[in-house]
Order: C-alpha cells, then sequence, then structure tokens
C-alpha cells in the first residue's frame, strides 16, 4: 500500500495580500516551461502549461478563503498527478514551475509532496 504523501505535511497558514495575488495572476499570464528541452517541445510544453494555467487559477479562485500550505499542495496535487505520464525532463520543469509558485504564495518546503509525486526530483 501507498504511503499519503501528505501525513508528513506540516500546515501552515499563508498570508494573503494583494502582491501575492498580483502575482500569481502575472504568473498564469506570463511564460512558463521556457527552458523544456527536446527537438520540439512545443505540444508537450502546451499540456504542461495548460496544466499550470488550470492550477493557478484554481489557487486564485480559492487561496483567500483557503489561505493554508495544505489546501495549496492539495490543489498542486491535482496537478502532479495529471502529469505522472511525462517523462522525466518534463516533470522536472513542471517540479520548477510548482517551485516559482510555492515562492509566489510564500511556501519554503513541500514537505515532500513534489518528491513523492516527481519521483524525487
Amino acid at each position: 500500500m501507498r504511503r499519503d504523501p501528505f501525513e508528513l505535511v506540516r500546515d501552515a497558514p499563508l498570508f494573503v495580500v494583494p502582491r501575492m495575488l498580483d502575482q500569481l495572476r502575472g504568473y498564469r499570464t506570463g511564460a512558463k516551461l521556457a527552458d523544456l528541452p527536446g527537438p520540439n517541445p512545443s505540444a508537450e510544453r502546451e499540456r504542461l502549461a495548460a496544466e499550470l494555467d488550470g492550477l493557478s487559477e484554481r489557487l486564485l479562485a480559492g487561496i483567500a478563503a483557503h489561505p493554508s500550505k495544505f489546501w495549496v499542495l492539495k490543489q498542486f496535487q491535482r496537478s502532479l498527478e495529471a502529469v505522472q505520464g511525462e517523462d522525466t525532463e518534463a516533470r522536472e520543469h513542471f517540479g520548477e514551475e510548482l517551485e516559482r509558485l510555492m515562492a509566489i504564495v510564500g511556501i519554503d518546503s513541500s514537505d515532500g509532496v513534489l518528491a513523492y509525486y516527481l519521483g524525487g526530483i
């Protein structure tokens, strides 16, 4: 039986301020996965960017009502499960984007959630 990756998550409150929401909006509209390698990564980039756009929409829609690390990581979980079939390098770049989002919302550590879904990347 697989362990629950959230059993080790230490919840913490997040401080939702206008600057954070502005940065999330900027992230949503900005370029993502610019360094994704490959001969023609555009289809892969579009898939992954669409998932990141959906994640940023969920964060914008709900973080003010649910200002907690646990809630944000649960939103990440949905996206991480959606990209599990991607190749290792794509998942690595996806993880880097999630780390950017973590910095925006003020989360220092995923407490192992990213490593659980991204294979220790």
